[in-house]
């Protein structure tokens, strides 16, 4: 009997087949991971590459940048007037500090706030109120014995930066006229305001990189500095001394509001010295008031008083309505000119021009002026200066106050003629001076130390100008309004100025007391004006109190000079007693 073959009870074999839904999630895994960073690559190196870019340059890109100080300032013999030296500023990276808990470090926190002169809580207020910034000033222009303190401190987050800071070596002497600049080095008053342009330089830049050990690697690029100039007053500081510690004293012993002085030389136009009173101290300006910051004698203006009279009877000469031989009947000594008077102080009678100006007679200049048009009169003043800048382009300089109309009163036209009606400044003053002192040729002030002076242009003929001059003499001669002007070894002259300072609706009980003058007469080397505002007590003429002024910086200064004295002996003297008198 045949068996029958038994069922296999085994499965059949199964081979595997070759694309398993294993593998093929592996490798669509690895190819979307392939595409995607495929496709990342491709934004940031072809859409948007800035990023990579701006963290690459981050950890290897460096910018170095040299300091570059602000120029000098000197006088005309190269004394310095305005410096810069290197200090060091203070500031913080918010960030750092609060990252590292530096005021979690009592100690070290405390005294640095305590050397901040600040308490704990304001100096985290001020480094902690954003976080997110990371640039704060502490402190600028700091101490150098205080930036040695708070390195050794070793606050995290606290760095330092190289800047300067102006030093003025004069101080208060010529405070209104260097100026001074700010914290940032930048000139906001007088001279460093002026020339700042000048003054300033521009700091070098280099761009480079650098490798993981900070070795410079390669220079992408380089600006060179480009140094700032020097800049070279005319002024004199001998002469700048003098004349501020004369006004000084004058202001003080007659408890004036304040005051002005200017020297000027008579050959170039160049300012010597400009000083004002009260001052301050641009090294420490502190609690000073803002109106001591002004140049008084380029900003403020005044009536000129007597000190017009000169250029009135000018004015005369050169229309031809009077010669050096005229002369004036002030009898009785006052005038009715439409309901106001003119007056003189006493009954001159007849006067020759040199009486007239030594006399300081209201009466005759009135005279003088009202027989010519006034235009002329408005057109020579103008040409000696009046009611123009006069060339120096400091901050603030005023032009004055000087009328062009066409209608005047004939009282108008009187007053004008001493001082009343126009108003100008102590610089402008002084160019008038100048141009009577030079035989009659107007030219531009300079505060810059000139090798060549300006060109100027001839407003006066040599005779009348060197007339002018010795009719000022007679002024500080016997019988004069200005004897305490008398400069002892040399022959000066100049006129004094009396106004009444005007007020609304008219004029006050305050005085402008000025002085302005010539030496030596034989050969004129400088002008001097001084200019004291309100001067308080029974003192307050022209030639009371600015003339003693006058005659100290005058003396002084032609020493300072070497000028070789002129008068014969004793104080400066004319021969002849005065104004001629005619009876």
């Amino acid at each position: 009997m045949t068996a029958k073959p038994r069922k296999s009870q085994a499965k059949a074999r199964q081979y595997p087949s070759v694309i398993s839904w294993r593998f093929a999630f592996v490798m669509v895994m690895l190819t979307s991971v392939f595409f995607a960073l495929l496709a990342r690559a491709a934004w940031l190196q072809v859409v948007e590459p800035d990023m990579l870019v701006s963290q690459g340059d981050r950890r290897s890109l460096r910018v170095e940048a040299d300091t570059v100080m602000r120029g000098m300032v000197f006088d005309r013999h190269g004394e310095a007037l305005a410096v810069s030296v290197p200090v060091e500023a203070i500031w913080a990276d918010p960030k750092i500090v609060i990252e590292r808990n530096a005021p979690g470090d009592e100690r070290r926190w405390h005294a640095l706030a305590d050397i901040m002169q600040m308490t704990p809580q304001q100096l985290l207020s001020r480094v902690g109120d954003d976080p997110k910034r990371r640039f704060v000033y502490l402190q600028r222009q700091v101490n150098p014995a205080v930036v040695d303190y708070v390195k050794k401190l070793k606050v995290p987050g606290i760095y330092f930066r190289q800047e300067s800071k102006r030093y003025y070596p004069a101080g208060e002497v010529t405070a209104q006229l260097i100026g001074f600049t700010n914290v940032d080095d930048v000139g906001v008053e007088g001279i460093e305001k002026r020339f700042d342009a000048l003054l300033t330089g521009t700091a070098g830049r280099k761009v480079f990189r650098k490798d993981a050990k900070g070795r410079e690697i390669e220079v992408l690029e380089r600006q060179d500095a480009t140094m700032p100039a020097n800049l070279q007053l005319s002024i004199d500081q001998r002469i700048q001394t003098v004349a501020y510690r004369e006004l000084k004293k004058a202001v003080l012993s007659h408890g004036a509001t304040s005051g002005s002085a200017v020297v000027v030389d008579v050959a170039t136009g160049e300012i010597l010295a400009m000083v004002n009173s009260p001052s301050f101290n641009p090294n420490n300006r502190r609690n000073t008031p803002v109106h001591r910051f002004r140049n008084r004698a380029v900003t403020d203006t005044f009536e000129p008083g007597s000190t017009m009279k000169p250029l009135a009877v000018l004015s005369a000469l050169e229309f031809g309505s009077a010669t050096l031989d005229t002369v004036v009947d002030t009898h009785p000594g006052t005038m009715r000119i439409g309901g106001s008077w003119v007056r003189d102080p006493n009954n001159y009678k007849e006067l020759d021009l040199t009486g007239i100006i030594q006399k300081s007679s209201n009466m005759g200049v009135a005279k003088l002026v009202l027989d010519m048009p006034h235009q002329h009169v408005l057109a020579l003043y103008n040409n000696m200066g009046l009611g123009e800048e006069t060339g120096l382009g400091l901050a603030g300089e005023s032009s004055g106050i000087f009328s062009y109309r066409q209608r005047w009163s004939d009282f108008e036209r009187a007053t004008f003629s001493y001082g009343y009606g126009l108003s100008v400044t102590a610089v402008q003053l002084a160019r008038a001076y100048v141009t009577m002192a030079n035989g009659g040729v107007n030219r531009p002030l300079s505060i810059i130390k000139n090798n060549e002076p300006y060109p100027g242009q001839r407003v006066l003929a040599e005779k009348h100008a060197l007339a002018m001059l010795e009719m000022m003499e007679a002024n500080i001669g016997p019988g004069g309004t200005a004897t305490r002007a008398q400069v002892y070894g040399y022959r000066v002259g100049g006129k004094t100025g009396t106004a009444r300072k005007a007020i609304a609706g008219g004029y006050g009980d305050d005085y402008i007391a000025s002085f302005a003058g010539v030496g030596p007469v034989s050969n004129p080397r400088i002008v001097t004006v001084v200019v004291i505002n309100e001067p308080a007590g029974d003192f307050y003429h022209g030639g009371e109190i600015a003339a003693p002024v006058f005659a100290s910086i005058m003396g002084a200064s032609l020493q300072l000079l070497n000028v070789t004295p002129d008068a014969d002996t004793g104080p400066a003297l004319i021969s002849r007693a005065g104004g001629r008198n005619v009876n």
